[in-house]
This record gives C-alpha cells, sequence and structure tokens, in this order.
C-alpha cells in the first residue's frame, strides 16, 4: 500500500532554504532525481509493516520516496546539523514515520532500536561506505537485525562486492560479503544525477542474509587469511600466506587447496576452509 504524499516543496528549494551545500568532508553528493528515489525505494522490496533505516539522507530525497511507498518508520540517521534542520518539514508532514537522528552513523549501534521488522535503504556517503557494511555484515548474532541492504555505493565499490573468482574484482570484500549473503547489483546511477555530479557513476547493491554463514567460522579468521592473501594476491598461496604464523603446507593441506593457487582463484568456500584451518592450526600451535 502506497501513502498519498503530502504538499512538499521541490528539493532543489529544500536546498537553497537551508544553504545545504554539499560538503566534500561528508561525501555528500544529493540525489534529486525523484524517478530515481522512486525507484531505489521500491527496489528494497515491500516496506509496509517495516522500519526503514537511512543513512546520510541530505534535503530528504531518498527519504521522501521511502514514505511514499508505505515504510512504517523511516528512521534517518545524519551527522550535518544542516539537513537536520531541514528534515524537520518532513517529519511534520509524515507525523510519527519519521524519526531523524542526530549522529555518526559508524558508531550507531543498530541494537539500540529493538526487535521489529528492519530494511537498510541509503544513498551511503562515498567516504565511508565500505566500513558501513562491513559494520552491518559483522554481528555476532546471525541472521541480523536486518532483513536486507539495499544500497548505493561507487560503481567499482559495487564490482568488488558482487564480483567471483578469477576477476580483477574480487578480493576481501567480495569473500565477506558472500560468506554471509547473496548480493547482486541491480541497476547504475549516472553521475548526471547527482548535485554535485559526482566523477564515477555510481551502482545499487542488493545484499540478503543467508540463514547461516557458508560455513561456521570466526570472522576476524576469515579477515586474517583473506588479508594476507589479498594483499599479496599476485604471489602463490604458499608465499602469500607466509605471515600468518603457521606452517603454511599445513594450513593448505587442510584446506584442501593447492600452494600454487593464487589468491584471486580460491571461492569463498575455500577461503572459509582456510579460516577453519587456520584457527586450528593456531589452536594446536
Amino acid at each position: 500500500m502506497t501513502h498519498a504524499e503530502p504538499e512538499l516543496p521541490p528539493l532543489r528549494e529544500v536546498i537553497a532554504a537551508y544553504e545545504l551545500r554539499a560538503r566534500k568532508s561528508l561525501g555528500q553528493n544529493f540525489l534529486l532525481d525523484l524517478n530515481l528515489t522512486g525507484r531505489i525505494a521500491r527496489a528494497a522490496g515491500p516496506v509496509a509493516g517495516y522500519r526503514v533505516i537511512e543513512v546520510g539522507p541530505g534535503p530528504g530525497g531518498l527519504t521522501r520516496a521511502l514514505l511514499a511507498v508505505g515504510a512504517e518508520k523511516v528512521i534517518a540517521i545524519e551527522k550535518d546539523t544542516r539537513c537536520i534542520a531541514a528534515l524537520r518539514p518532513l517529519a511534520e508532514a509524515y507525523p510519527g514515520r519519521l524519526e531523524v537522528i542526530a549522529g555518526d552513523a559508524l558508531t550507531f549501534d543498530l541494537a539500540t532500536l529493538g526487535a521489529g521488522p528492519t530494511k537498510i535503504v541509503a544513498n551511503l556517503p562515498y567516504n565511508i561506505a565500505t566500513p558501513l557494511l562491513i559494520g552491518w555484515l559483522s554481528p555476532v548474532q546471525w541472521p541480523p537485525v536486518w532483513d536486507n541492504l539495499t544500497l548505493m555505493f561507487q560503481k567499482e565499490v559495487a564490482q568488488r562486492i558482487v564480483a567471483q573468482p578469477g576477476s580483477k574484482a574480487y578480493g576481501r570484500l567480495s569473500v565477506i560479503t558472500q560468506w554471509r549473503c547473496d548480493a547482486e547489483i541491480l541497476f547504475d546511477v549516472p553521475a548526471k544525477a547527482f548535485t554535485p555530479p559526482p566523477k564515477v557513476t555510481s551502482a545499487i547493491v542488493q545484499i540478503t542474509p543467508r540463514a547461516a554463514p557458508m560455513a561456521a567460522i570466526a570472522q576476524a579468521d576469515l579477515e586474517r587469511v583473506t588479508m594476507a592473501a589479498f594483499g599479496q594476491r599476485r604471489k602463490m598461496l604458499r608465499r602469500s600466506l607466509s605471515g600468518l604464523g603457521v606452517s603454511v603446507p599445513d594450513l593448505l593441506a587442510l584446506a584442501g587447496l593447492e600452494p600454487t593457487a593464487r589468491a584471486e582463484e580460491i571461492d569463498v568456500a575455500g577461503f572459509c576452509a582456510l579460516a577453519k584451518a587456520y584457527a586450528g592450526l593456531r589452536e594446536t600451535g
């Protein structure tokens, strides 16, 4: 069910009224194309009955779209005090359905919101997009509090998230994401859709948690072995893993991997086996 949208001023008027010049230090590029914001909001799937967390709402283009398609509540986390003021009229237009939290999304604990059906939909500030994603992928309890993530990244980052073995984009971010989730690129967003236009194309990625991770391993172990392997991705595993502090021949034998293989050739299941073997050798070593 969609809700009738109240009469609201054009976003350019909001930007002018509150002097919202985009700040590079905050990674701000405002998305003003209402056709695109609507498409992103719909891409998240049905939002009726859900609270939707948005990071960096800016003047509120995507916020409007999420409210218009029927989100039960939008919780917008915003660091820029100018934008917080600009969102107040929108909160008044949708009584009880928009909560604006002044704060830094990097340090915001989703657990403080309590239980309830949750989706995260955001045009992420480029400068914090990857650490935000890693944080959302890292809760101790799994499945996480969110049902899915529908997020905008620089296209290069989006390609790394969904990359498969054998491609140049495949790396640590691919493995960490795909260990616990399914991920796909939904569509691209051209630079000209933003004010100011960035120098890169963006892409919308949807990430859905698996009921259980691909393997029962510690994320810290998976991060450690992927850091070593991809830190020297041109080298064979027998060389790139030598800094882990365990016997590399034993490690590769336990994981069932060839010593002459390179990081980009190993699939996510292979890295999970490597992390499990690494944990076992550390405990016995």
